[in-house]
């Protein structure tokens, strides 16, 4: 990958809330401008689930420290798609469940495992061109980021697309129970005591409230690309 003029490499971080429907928007924009994705709320939800497979509550810090020390999470790529490995496993699968998602909230609030993953994120960002999504990414994993986005949508309609999601996949849902998840999480993540979400300093808001998935892909790379150097204009390898 090309290096950027300061002698590194460039960085899109992407932060909002959940359902907004950075995973599947941020991926899309990566591969059209060749950068590498990382989705590190994958990284989140696999200590998420790796607490709830050990018998431990993910809101515990007595519980899920301990846990720590054993837990070995990484990324790799299969056919350009980002996998999500816990202890060698494949646990690509299992991470979105309405269940790892709440656990993943919770455990994300505990200080000490966001110290312990925020060593790979950035050494990830130092070896590759990335777009990298988040709740915290421009404000605290990657804060100078040479572009970053505020990523949202309304409550309702993040849970609408999250709904049509789980049915998509034969998984049984009400809008109802979805939505309210979605706000409590919201809550969780705004309300944390360590790197709460919030807009960072020179982020762009995007909204996408009402927009179809392609709509959404290409206001977020129009926007990228208004803000990137001249040369990842367009697509690089």
């Amino acid at each position: 990958m090309s290096k950027n003029d300061k002698g590194g490499y460039t960085a899109v971080a992407i932060d909002g809330p959940a359902g907004a429907g950075k995973s599947t928007i941020a991926r899309w924009a990566a591969a059209e401008l060749g950068f590498l994705y990382v989705d590190t709320g994958a990284l989140y939800r696999a200590i998420g689930l790796f607490v709830l497979e050990n018998g431990a509550d993910p809101g515990a810090e007595r519980q899920v420290l301990p846990l720590l020390r054993k837990a070995s999470v990484s990324l790799g790529s299969e056919n350009g798609e980002q996998r999500v490995f816990l202890g060698g496993e494949d646990v690509t699968g299992r991470i979105r469940t309405p269940q790892v998602s709440m656990a993943s909230s919770r455990v994300s609030a505990i200080p000490q495992v966001r110290s312990f993953l925020l060593g790979l994120q950035r050494q990830i960002a130092n070896a590759n061109n990335v777009v990298m999504d988040g709740r915290d990414i421009g404000t605290v994993v990657l804060p100078d980021a040479q572009v970053k986005i505020f990523l949202t949508a309304s409550a309702e309609d993040r849970a609408r697309r999250r709904y049509e999601e789980m049915r998509a996949r034969g998984e049984r849902a009400d809008y109802a129970d979805v939505l309210k998840d979605l706000k409590q999480r919201d809550y969780n993540d705004t309300h944390r005591a360590v790197a709460p979400l919030r807009r960072a300093e020179g982020a762009v808001l995007v909204d996408t409230t009402g927009n179809t998935l392609e709509q959404s892909v290409s206001l977020l790379i129009r926007v990228i690309r208004e803000r990137l150097p001249d040369k990842y204009s367009q697509k690089n390898g």
